[in-house]
């Protein structure tokens, strides 16, 4: 696990032109969706989840007991080793946590304390990306929260 700004990785994705406004989140995609693994541990449940492109799927959990949000993504087949990214930001605190590597089945888990906080997050599998930016906030009624997502070729 690493810590990185947020803008080094969202900036270099978007100061590059790669991203590439999706669908609904809510729209299927192709072939068998890989399935939440249960990596972030016990107590933690998926709050929200992304395509990452026809590759695999980006989760993001919450844990209600401990305040603290998991990012874990998913390959739909595991195989040799691809390069990916998993990654989680609070968005007030400006702390974040990622992990980068070359993975056979996922990269992650990444946790951030966001107990009351917007959250971001994404992840990438090979030359598919998928990110979500201040969505899944714990105040929404202090907050209108964006619910923005892009994927899309690196």
């Amino acid at each position: 696990m690493k810590t990185v700004g947020a803008s080094v990785i969202a900036a270099a994705a978007v100061g590059a032109g790669m991203l590439v406004a999706a669908p609904a989140a809510s729209a299927a995609t192709a072939g068998a969706a890989a399935s939440y693994n249960g990596v972030c541990g016990s107590g933690y449940k998926v709050v929200n989840s992304m395509p990452v492109g026809s590759t695999g799927t980006v989760y993001l959990t919450y844990n209600a007991s401990n305040g603290k949000n998991c990012t874990v993504t998913v390959r739909n087949s595991t195989g040799s080793p691809t390069y990916m990214v998993a990654y989680v930001r609070n968005v007030d605190t400006n702390e974040d946590q990622y992990d980068e590597g070359e993975y056979r089945s996922y990269a992650g888990p990444v946790y951030v304390a966001a107990r009351g906080a917007c959250v971001e997050w994404g992840g990438v599998i090979g030359s598919q990306q998928a990110w979500n930016f201040g969505s899944n906030c714990g105040t929404l009624a202090a907050r209108t929260p964006q619910k923005d997502w892009f994927a899309g070729e690196r």
